[in-house]
Formats: structure tokens, sequence, C-alpha cells
């Protein structure tokens, strides 16, 4: 029973590292990238793909109104892509990519600010963020699409990168 003890603590350590293990490699990015919240490049190999349609959001959990309310809106598309990333098998630091419409460009540092606070790691997601004049549905001020790999091999542990 000695020997049967340290090794199974050996694997459950082994196993907690990797299920703390990030899920693609997140490259480096400039000071100005950083600031923006965004990686120029996040490599994988393998994993799942799950390509989250474009979520906006007129009425929170609760049902309240959210029409024109734009931290809201951001607050709202977070949350329905974090149900929709659990459905599949992952969670939202699995984004690699999303593309942001907004339809106001004084929302796009406040967007930024906030993004910061999904991806609290430092491993931002690539981004591009576009401004629009208007959305199909009034009231709308944000729309995310995006993409996730789930269970991909790269890491910034085990690059992928060419070095």
């Amino acid at each position: 029973m000695r020997i049967a003890t340290p090794l199974f603590c050996a694997l459950c350590l082994i196993a907690g590292l990797t299920a703390q293990a990030v899920p693609a490699e997140y490259l480096e990015g400039t000071a100005r990238q950083k600031s923006r919240a965004y990686s120029p490049a996040v490599i994988t190999d393998g994993g799942r793909t799950v390509w989250l349609a474009g979520q906006l959001a007129l009425t929170d959990a609760e049902g309240r109104s959210l029409a024109g309310n734009f931290e809201g809106q951001v607050r709202e598309i977070f949350r329905q892509f974090d149900i929709t990333l659990k459905r599949a098998g992952g969670k939202l630091s699995d984004m690699v990519t999303m593309t942001v419409f907004i339809n106001d460009p004084r929302n796009g540092d406040r967007f930024v600010e906030m993004r910061r606070d999904y991806f609290p790691d430092g491993h931002y997601p690539g981004s591009a963020l576009i401004t629009v004049s208007n959305f199909a549905v009034p009231g709308v001020a944000i729309e995310i699409q995006g993409v996730a790999v789930i269970g991909d091999k790269c890491s910034n542990a085990s690059p992928c990168a060419p070095k």
C-alpha cells in the first residue's frame, strides 16, 4: 500500500497540472497588442473546433431589456458563449479568435477593458474590432462571433510554433 499511495499522489498531481494547461499556444504580442487585449496569433494543432455563431443580446438572463446598454450586452454575450462552450465540452478560455462588431467607435476602448476580465490569464484570442453603421435589430450595440478549439495539443508550455 505504501507504494500505491505515492503513485496515486503522483498521478493526481499530473492530472491536476494537465487540467490546468492552457489549450493552444498564444504568441507574445507587442505592447500595443497587449494593451488592446488580443494576441497576434494563436496556434493550434488538433483539438475540436467550435465555430461560435454571432451573438447579440437584447435581454439579460432575467429577461430585462439591454437595448442600447453596451456593457450589459457585452456581459450577456460572453455569458452566452460560456454556456455554449460548456455544452460543447469546453470553456471561454478555449476561444482562439473573435470578430467584434460595434456601432459606436467610442465603445471600442470599453470593450477592450471588459475583454480583459474574461481572459484574466492574458491569453487573449486573436481579434478584429469592426465598426458598423447599424445592426439588423434595433437596440443592438455589439455582436461577437468566434472560434474555440477544445483539447488542443499546443500550449505555451508545449509550443507548436517553430523556434
